[in-house]
């Protein structure tokens, strides 16, 4: 997938969505946007297919990670103490080493399928969930997107070894796939938890240079972090 830079406006721009527009509209909107630019219809355009899941995959993301700070504001009320977690742990969940006041240090088990800006309660006390990157993962949503570098061959099709929450599998990937840039792999996100369904994983196909053999120098950091916890499963 091409590098851009896309903000909300231009990807609400992209989806023909405004800012009023919910869940279901976003999700009639990118439907529309797949349809009317797959590679494979007459008339469909790769560059702009891409540029349709890169605007869905940015306005999914919960608000809060969209909502910038006031130009000025009267003095903020102290915000709630964050939990950095991985992806993994996201999906996952398992024990943490949480740092309280007074250096005091507390075991915390995380359940599987937390979100940003979920709270995970410490001693009574709130911490406000944020999941930063790992490995080339990052969270959107309820979904993950991972970015692997394919060798110049990988363009006539082919087979990658992957690990997933699921556990490790092979997938195909063939020319349209790489036409359009990325692969969805359904349910294959994070798990269900409360009111939020299970996500999907995005896996971004980027072909690197000639005689570089990307796909396993990319993946396998993201093997490593995936298969002691799907083994686990």
């Amino acid at each position: 997938m091409a590098t851009t830079t896309m903000d909300l406006r231009r990807a609400r721009a992209v989806l023909g969505v405004s800012a009023a527009d919910g869940p279901e509209a976003l999700r009639a909107a990118f439907r529309r946007g797949v349809m009317a630019n797959h590679p494979d219809r007459a008339g469909g355009d790769a560059a702009r297919m891409r540029e349709v899941i890169e605007a869905y995959g940015l306005l999914k993301a919960p608000p809060a990670e969209h909502r910038a700070a006031p130009a000025s504001a009267p003095v903020a009320a102290p915000s709630a103490p964050q939990l950095a977690i991985t992806p993994t742990q996201a999906a996952f969940g398992g024990e943490v080493l949480v740092t309280l006041a007074g250096d005091r240090q507390v075991k915390v088990a995380l359940p599987a399928g937390l979100r940003q800006g979920d709270t995970v309660r410490v001693d009574g006390a709130p911490l406000v969930v944020r999941v930063g990157r790992e490995a080339g993962m990052m969270l959107r949503g309820d979904d993950l997107w991972l970015t692997a570098e394919m060798p110049p061959s990988a363009a006539r099709g082919g087979r990658i070894a992957l690990s997933t929450p699921a556990g490790p599998r092979e997938v195909w990937i063939d020319r349209r796939d790489m036409a359009r840039g990325v692969l969805r792999l359904s349910g294959h996100g994070l798990p269900a938890r409360g009111p939020h369904g299970t996500g999907d994983l995005f896996i971004q196909l980027r072909v690197a240079e000639p005689g570089v053999s990307g796909v396993r120098v990319r993946l396998r950091a993201f093997q490593a972090a995936w298969a002691p916890q799907a083994s686990a499963l």
